[in-house]
């Protein structure tokens, strides 16, 4: 750069006026002149060579005639001419379609006899075309460099200019289509996009509802995403309105830490059902205890790490019918689960049982163990070998013990169901139950009530469940209504640090330790049974209080979720099976309005004018209207 040239300083045109020693002094216009009569004025400034960009080497005539030069209509338009014919030109060569190009590359191209007074003016035009984008990193490095951009990307950049400065235009012919319930997709969709967020219960207003004149209400927004073709009426918003992921916890557990165990003596059966893929308990008899030896994932998550943290703030594993939204890892469970290699480590509860099936002793044990994994119905065709034999002793032995101290057994229907990936076709279907599912629930409250006896006993602040005992009427109906009047009397169950009795289990301590995959209650007493065992510190009560309520809150939300995500499903299943009938039985009367429960739907439904209809009536319903907004449907009797 010699005296005279023309340069780029801070994105506007400068003239170097002079050198001193290793630095430029150069004019530039501080101040424009303005439509009122205000003249430019025109400063000097020393600068270093990397802070100017070389236009033209010059001479230049004055900075006057450089601006001049830019705001000549004429000379603005011959540029733009000649730099679009430089771009077809360039455009359709293989070569150079793309090829960076510097400034003065495109000159040639374009404008080989420009002059230094139109340089800046012919700059602007360049960089005010869409057929070429500025390389703005090394722009930075003071270079002028270009790339062609192909005609989808111009027209894609004419599209936003166009809607910007026509944004309001747009926007009301918008409003009119979507008053109309006419939208015009998939254009439209991008004006929706905070309707969306506002029926996903991610904002609290919607600025399209307001000037639309529509309600700002969740339903009635998820109504119009529905009428307008944005959604379909198979899209579930519940997790997502609960604040749940539908991706599970992604940070990695890594491998089971390295650390003394024992050897389990005899081999524990993993009983689930056949397609579960987080197995986390398994059970074993070796001819004097029970071994009830549960996932591990305490030894490696710390109180207040990060895993810890998010697994906490998830409360549970969300299971909805699309599928599994873990508070672990995905990855966690092929080193974590039991029964997936060939021995499993985990944390067992050792329980010496006396002649009435009471807990006299229950020991906690870091372990390794060899597991096999089977299903409830194979477990149930094996239930008189000499392996799982005395495990089903013990359970028909254990719910003795609580029936005769008062449990409540209640049986409701039951349903799977089941979303296909591909075709959204929804199938339900009631739960086979085995006396081996039986058999398991009695050893997973085994553990739990021997591992709040152990934390009583050793003084371990520890998150114990308890329920209050229900208060049933004198006469209590047979059939379902009978089943529904004592859900109706049962008590909220309490999770605290202070132990007191389950009454509905019949147990006089019980705390909740078998599943630390997916419950994170469960967690943190195991990580207060491993800080315990290793001599470490425990969390303290006020410690543990904060985190029981704070998981307890998240996994209440996502049992809410989960239910949500349920009956929506039941509805598409209706929605897709539209001539199906179903059997139906009148579980509760409020004057003439009656309840109905369809077993095979696991679903309630309130119909009027059933005077007529007396408790554990049966009735054929059909499905009639269905809105999967409010999840309403009203049934008819056939």
């Amino acid at each position: 750069m010699t005296k005279n040239s023309l340069v780029l300083y801070k994105t506007q045109p400068a003239v170097i006026k002079d050198l001193d020693g290793d630095k430029y002094i150069i004019t530039y216009c501080s101040q424009p002149a303005t439509p009122t009569g205000k003249k430019a004025v025109y400063s000097e400034q020393k600068v270093r060579e990397k802070d100017v960009i070389l236009l033209s080497e010059g001479p230049v005539a004055s900075l006057e005639k450089v601006l001049a030069a830019a705001g000549d209509d004429i000379l603005k338009q011959k540029f733009n001419s000649s730099l679009l014919e430089t771009w077809e030109l360039l455009i359709s060569e293989e070569e150079t379609a793309t090829t960076p190009l510097s400034f003065t590359e495109i000159i040639d191209y374009a404008a080989s006899d420009l002059a230094t007074d139109n340089a800046w003016a012919f700059y602007q035009a360049l960089i005010s075309m869409p057929n070429f984008c500025q390389d703005t990193e090394v722009f930075k490095n003071g270079t002028l460099q270009f790339t062609l951009r192909t005609q989808n990307q111009i027209d894609e950049i004419n599209q936003k200019k166009y809607e910007k400065e026509h944004e309001e235009e747009l926007r009301q012919a918008f409003i009119g289509r979507l008053k109309n319930r006419k939208l015009d997709l998939p254009t439209d969709a991008k004006f929706m996009g905070e309707v969306e967020a506002f029926a996903l219960c991610q904002t609290d207003k919607s600025k399209v509802l307001e000037m639309a004149g529509l309600p700002q209400n969740i339903e009635k927004a998820h109504r119009l995403l529905i009428e307008t073709g944005i959604w379909s009426e198979i899209k579930n918003p519940h997790p997502t309105r609960l604040g749940f992921s539908f991706d599970s916890a992604r940070e990695q557990l890594g491998p089971m830490p390295d650390e003394e165990r024992e050897e389990a003596p005899c081999v524990c059966y993993a009983i689930d059902s056949p397609n579960a893929a987080d197995p986390d308990d398994a059970v074993g008899f070796d001819g004097k205890k029970l071994w009830v030896c549960i996932a591990d994932p305490a030894a490696s998550v710390a109180p207040d790490s990060t895993i810890d943290i998010a697994a906490r703030n998830r409360g549970t594993t969300l299971y909805i019918p699309e599928g599994a939204s873990r508070m672990l890892c995905e990855s966690s469970l092929e080193d974590y689960a039991l029964g997936l290699k060939e021995q499993s480590n985990a944390l067992a509860f050792v329980i010496t049982l006396d002649d009435d099936c009471q807990i006299s002793d229950c020991e906690v044990k870091k372990v390794r163990v060899h597991v096999k994994m089977i299903s409830y119905e194979q477990a149930e065709q094996q239930k008189e070998s000499p392996e799982l034999k005395p495990l089903f002793e013990i359970a028909r032995r254990n719910l003795a013990r609580r029936n005769a101290n008062n449990a409540v057994t209640i049986q409701m229907p039951e349903v799977d169901i089941k979303v296909d990936r591909e075709t959204k076709i929804v199938t339900v279907a009631p739960e086979v139950k085995y006396e081996s599912n039986d058999m398991i629930q009695e050893m997973m409250l085994l553990a739990g009530e021997g591992a709040a006896k152990f934390a009583f006993k050793n003084k371990i602040p520890f998150p114990f469940v308890s329920q209050e005992a229900p208060e049933f009427p004198a006469k209590v109906p047979d059939g379902w209504a009978g089943q529904f009047a004592r859900v109706k009397c049962m008590r909220k169950r309490s999770v605290g640090i202070t132990p007191a009795p389950h009454a509905g289990l019949g147990l006089s301590f019980y705390s909740q330790v078998t599943s630390p995959l997916r419950r994170y209650g469960d967690l943190i007493a195991h990580q207060q049974l491993r800080a315990f065992i290793d001599g470490r510190r425990l969390l303290d009560k006020d410690e543990m209080l904060e985190r029981i309520a704070a998981g307890d809150a998240a996994s209440q939300d996502a049992r809410k979720a989960s239910r949500l995500s349920e009956t929506h499903w039941k509805l598409v299943y209706l929605m897709q099976n539209p001539e199906q009938t179903y059997q139906a039985f009148c579980i509760d009367k409020r004057g003439s309005d009656a309840l109905f429960l369809i077993p095979s739907l696991d679903m309630q439904t309130t119909l009027k004018g059933c005077s007529n209809i007396n408790l554990n009536d049966k009735v054929i319903l059909k499905p009639g209207k269905i809105d999967v907004t409010t999840q309403d449907v009203i049934f008819t009797i056939e």
